[in-house]
């Protein structure tokens, strides 16, 4: 069968959104995964007694996403073992609705215990629930020994359990065990948009607010059918640069604290800041809340702010680089670095990574450049890629896309076009979007790929709100990575994926 693709935040009718069977919708999903697509999102909705289940997958080579349903009661035969990216989307599936995909190689729920939807117990639904235990894998014998971390950990860290089947100090596996972040935002978005819904959005991963808010804003437009002033994309493709910029500044200072590498933890620490201070400048808040509305932006930048911009940007990024070239040319450092947490290509193919994490290895897929966006579409940024799988390859990255986003927001500054901010500013909105349509929303955040879907139901009002961060993709990887590790460098494993507690757990 073929399926009508849609392009990224274009709203559809429900009506155009096939319903196969569930073998056509078994088969079609397995086919585009294994054919260089990209599973976007996967989720459970109620349809009278039964489940729909929504399927959302990308295809980077032609910007097209594919996007089909199917119905099912209780049980069907999973997808994971002829397609592994639907892994952990199935587990989440299992756990919120009871509907189980047989022959699941691992069918655990990848928050809440044993308990689900219901309150069935997903991994043998005629036995009890026992609150508090789990089903950890373990490895038999005498010399294995487990090591538990977490979820409480020093200083501020999110709270996540880290369990390794160890042999000495070699790590064999290592199982991630979340949910303690969850907040039911997904829930609280249903019903909406309301003046509660942009907060939400703003607070799903802090340090990601202008990615998230971006994904929201684009499929509120799309359900408007909402044209935004070219000046306002251009704001707020500068502000997710700034967001980038940021983060992956802190994360290398990071890297460098974790081996004991002093100058560039404690310079990078103070250049983060000044990164942040940017974004305040640009609209008052560090982190870009209330920035970004449906419509536009809130805040314009006048010559005089874009010549402090360009001024401080090149300042902070002076003290970048000197501060980042001390990484490169130590080589205690790279000797920490390079062959440590390596990943395989094949792995990230399989399992559907996004972002550095997969761009680490040599996958080359870029919302930005794949699915482009707002100014995105006319002003290209180069995607940055590494072949190395270790932690070097994902600090490398890092600096490659700081040298790219700066170059980008120097670019954005010199071409800011005339014109208005905010489309809405003078006819607010006072009605419900439109009713019965689907719309998938993808942006590029420093993390990776930021997937947004909505329906609405017959009223307008949003009747299903899914979000998946780039962490839900890459969670596995850090498993990954510190298999045949020496559990010491955990740690730096760790930090060099940096990935969100918070924005899993929705």
């Amino acid at each position: 069968m073929n399926l009508t693709p849609q392009k990224n935040a274009i709203a559809v009718s429900l009506k155009d959104v096939p319903q196969l069977a569930i073998d056509t919708f078994r088969t079609k999903a397995i086919e585009l995964a294994n054919n260089g697509g990209l599973v976007l999102s996967f989720f459970g909705t109620p349809k009278d007694d039964q489940v729909a289940i929504y399927c959302a997958i990308g295809t980077p080579a032609n910007s097209e996403i594919f996007v089909f349903y199917t119905v099912v009661s209780s049980t069907y035969e999973a997808l994971t073992p002829h397609a592994p990216q639907f892994h952990w989307f199935e587990r989440e599936l299992a756990e919120q609705w009871a509907i189980i995909p047989t022959g699941h190689p691992w069918l655990k729920p990848i928050r809440f215990l044993q308990t689900a939807y219901n309150g069935k117990n997903i991994l043998s639904p005629d036995a009890p629930i026992q609150p508090g235990v789990t089903d950890y894998f373990r490895m038999s014998g005498l010399e294995p020994h487990e090591v538990a971390v977490g979820p409480v950990h020093a200083g501020i860290i999110e709270p996540g359990h880290f369990r390794f089947q160890c042999h000495g100090e070699d790590v064999f596996h290592l199982e991630i065990e979340l949910g303690y972040q969850h907040r039911g935002i997904e829930k609280k978005l249903v019903g909406g948009p309301d003046t509660r819904t942009p907060f939400y959005i703003e607070t799903l991963a802090g340090d990601s607010t202008i990615a998230h808010t971006i994904a929201y804003t684009q499929a509120i437009e799309a359900l408007y059918n909402i044209d935004v002033p070219e000046r306002a994309t251009y704001i707020s493709a500068i502000a997710l640069e700034l967001e980038r910029l940021a983060n992956h500044t802190g994360d290398l200072g990071a890297l460098a604290g974790d081996i004991g590498y002093l100058p560039t933890l404690s310079f990078n620490g103070r250049i983060r800041g000044d990164y942040l201070n940017m974004t305040g400048l640009l609209c008052g808040n560090r982190f870009g809340r209330n920035l970004i509305r449906p419509g536009g932006v809130r805040f314009d930048v006048s010559k005089s702010k874009v010549d402090e911009l360009k001024k401080r940007l090149a300042t902070i990024y002076r003290d970048t680089q000197i501060s980042c070239d001390l990484l490169w040319a130590t080589p205690s450092v790279m000797a920490r670095f390079e062959n440590t947490g390596v990943i395989a290509q094949k792995d990230g193919i399989a399992l559907g990574w996004v972002g550095p994490t997969a761009r680490s290895v040599g996958i080359d897929t870029d919302a930005r450049t794949h699915f482009p966006f707002g100014v995105y579409k006319t002003l290209q940024i180069p995607v940055a890629t590494q072949t190395g799988g270790d932690v070097y390859s994902r600090a490398k990255i890092r600096w490659n896309e700081i040298e790219f986003s700066k170059s980008f927001i120097e670019q954005a500054l010199d071409n800011l076009p005339e014109g208005p901010i905010d489309i809405l500013m003078s006819e607010p909105i006072k009605h419900a979007p439109a009713p019965e349509q689907l719309v998938v929303s993808l942006t590029e955040g420093w993390r990776g790929l930021v997937c947004h879907t909505i329906v609405t139901d017959k009223s307008g009002k949003f009747d299903v709100y899914k979000v998946i961060d780039p962490s839900f993709h890459n969670w596995f990887a850090l498993s990954m990575a510190l298999r045949n590790e020496q559990i010491s460098d955990f740690p730096l494993c760790n930090k060099s994926f940096n990935l969100s507690y918070c924005g899993h757990d929705l």
